[in-house]
C-alpha cells in the first residue's frame, strides 16, 4: 500500500476513536513519555501542538514546564518548506492557529538546535523499525537531517497507528523511541540507517 491510501486508512481508522477515550490515552502515553530517561534527563524539550487524530501532548508540555524544563513548539514557515523551534510559556496565550489548523508560536527568538535534547515527533503511522509515516509535507524529515541537530526524536502514538512496516524512501528520518498506549520500543540507528538503504536500493533497482 502506497502512503497516501496509508494515511487515508489510518485516518479512517482513528477518526472513530470517541473524543474521551482519546484524552484518556494521550494522558496514559504522555505519562508514560514522562517517565522515560530521556524526558528525565532533557532539559529542552521540542512537542508538537495537536491536531484531531493525534496523541493530545498537552500533559506532556504541562510536565515540561513543572520540570523546570524549557518547551518548544515548531514555527512553520510554508513559503519556505522549514519550520523553526520557539520557546512557549503558556497554551493559552502566545499561539495562534496556522494552515491545517495547526496551533503555532505567533513570536518569539529561534532556539539554538544544538541545545534541544528531544523532539516528540507526530505522524499518522509508525512501524516497529522507527519508520514514521508523516503527513506529507516532509516538515520533520529535514528538521531531524539538520546537521545542528543532536536530539533524540520520540513518537508518540495509539496502537492502532503502529503497524509491523511502513514503504520508506531515502530522505525519510526515522525516530529513535515510540511510546504506544502498551509498549515503549526503542530503535538503532542501524535499523533505520537499513531501511533507508533498502528504499534507496529498491528505487535504483526497479
Amino acid at each position: 500500500m502506497d502512503k497516501k491510501a496509508l494515511r487515508k486508512r489510518m485516518r479512517a481508522a482513528l477518526a472513530g476513536m470517541e473524543p474521551s477515550a482519546a484524552q484518556r490515552r494521550s494522558r496514559a502515553i504522555c505519562r508514560t513519555a514522562c517517565g522515560l530517561g530521556e524526558f528525565r534527563r532533557a532539559r529542552a524539550v521540542m512537542v508538537y501542538l495537536p491536531i484531531r487524530e493525534e496523541v493530545d501532548t498537552e500533559p506532556l508540555v504541562r510536565a515540561v514546564w513543572d520540570a523546570g524544563k524549557t518547551a518548544l513548539a515548531p514555527k512553520v514557515y510554508w513559503k519556505d518548506h522549514h519550520m523553526t523551534p520557539i520557546a512557549i510559556h503558556s497554551l493559552d496565550e502566545g499561539l495562534a492557529e496556522g494552515s491545517y489548523g495547526i496551533r503555532e508560536p505567533i513570536g518569539g527568538k529561534p532556539f539554538p538546535l544544538e541545545e534541544i535534547d528531544l523532539v516528540i515527533v507526530p505522524a499518522v503511522a509508525y512501524d516497529r523499525c522507527g519508520n514514521r509515516l508523516g503527513k506529507g509535507g516532509g516538515f520533520y524529515d529535514r528538521f531531524l537531517a539538520s546537521e545542528r541537530l543532536r536530539a533524540t526524536p520520540c513518537g508518540l502514538a495509539f496502537d492502532e497507528q503502529l503497524l509491523d512496516s511502513l514503504p520508506v524512501t531515502p530522505q525519510d528520518r526515522p525516530v529513535r523511541l515510540l511510546v504506544t498506549d502498551t509498549e515503549v520500543l526503542r530503535f538503532s540507528l542501524d535499523a533505520g540507517a537499513a531501511a533507508a538503504d533498502a528504499a534507496d536500493t529498491q528505487e535504483s533497482n526497479p
